[in-house]
């Protein structure tokens, strides 16, 4: 039985972790609890949602049962109005990483935000805090031509990144308008500047990617049906009864939860809800499979009929357990 690929450290006898890496609903969380059984091991969670409390049924949260068996460190950190970063995460990341190292136990690293995967392998653009001059002269720009017109400016100062942002994404055209009216530079630029900040580990990267694409679109539209049977709807309504949230907040635009309150506030009946929420759903986990792709040194796995048995010996046969 061959061992798996390595990607090695620049670090002389870096210790190892784990990266769990596929789209949603794929088993992430099912292959690093086996982890967790198998070796000594600890999971931290690489998921923008799961950092949030009180959002639990919508990002499908593991449950209290799974999480007494296999704790996830990095979720339930922060409440729904604070912001998170992939900086956030990256420090946040290594933190926890040198902790369970220092135990003598493997981090295992297990989620889909793959931007926060890339943030902790190659590091962040150090980039200016957010002005609130500047913010406002942009929105009241805005607020007077639209944000279409925002996003052509953008595309005239910044064609790269105008192309990865979503005319519908006010939020992030402002935020890449802002560092170049701050700096004089484009997001892109401060990006291909960025200097490679090494991982100290040598990570064993395992991708969890189905050949049977019908299957996920279906496994998708069976965990949100699932989610409205737990409650998805209320657990939104009760968020919208704090009366601090709304759906510019990044929180709120969690998949399934801008759907839901959408529905809430009388915008859309109920099956097209459920359409919706799961077709957001999919194009998320076909963005996943996007960055996926472009991993290298990566040990791809049909998650479809996947023996964790088989995985497991690989994995203790590369870890030399």
């Amino acid at each position: 039985m061959s061992d798996l690929i390595i990607q090695k450290s620049v670090i002389k006898n870096a210790p190892k972790a784990i990266f769990i890496m596929g789209p949603t609903a794929s088993g992430k969380t099912d292959l690093a609890v086996e982890c967790v059984k198998a070796f000594e091991g600890d999971i931290i969670s690489v998921d923008s949602a799961l950092v949030y409390k009180h959002m639990d049924i919508g990002t499908a949260k593991p449950d209290e049962s799974v999480l007494r068996e296999a704790p996830h460190r990095l979720i339930n950190i922060i409440e729904p109005t604070e912001a998170y970063s992939a900086a956030s995460f990256r420090m946040d990341a290594l933190r926890e990483m040198a902790a369970i190292t220092a135990a003598g136990r493997i981090p295992i690293l297990a989620g889909g935000t793959m931007l926060y995967y890339k943030a902790l392998q190659e590091g962040l653009s150090v980039l200016p805090s957010s002005d609130s001059g500047t913010r406002e002269a942009i929105e009241q720009q805005a607020r007077e031509k639209g944000w279409e017109y925002m996003h052509q400016y953008l595309a005239s100062v910044d064609p790269v990144s105008a192309r990865r942002i979503h005319p519908n994404d006010p939020q992030r055209i402002q935020r890449a308008l802002e560092v170049y009216q701050m700096t004089g530079q484009s997001l892109t630029e401060h990006w291909q500047q960025q200097q490679q900040q090494s991982l100290p580990y040598d990570v064993i990267k395992i991708a969890l990617i189905p050949n049977d694409r019908e299957q996920l679109r279906q496994r998708i539209a069976e965990r949100f049906h699932l989610m409205l049977e737990q409650g998805f709807v209320n657990e939104v309504r009760t968020l919208m009864a704090r009366g601090d949230l709304n759906l510019n907040m990044p929180s709120m635009r969690c998949v399934g939860y801008r759907q839901v309150w959408e529905y809430l506030e009388g915008k859309m009946d109920f099956d097209n809800m459920v359409e919706k929420g799961i077709i957001a759903t999919r194009q998320l986990a076909k963005r996943q499979l996007t960055w996926l792709r472009k991993e290298q040194i990566c040990n791809y796995f049909d998650p479809n009929g996947l023996i964790y048995s088989e995985i497991l010996k690989k994995l203790k046969n590369s870890l030399s357990l």
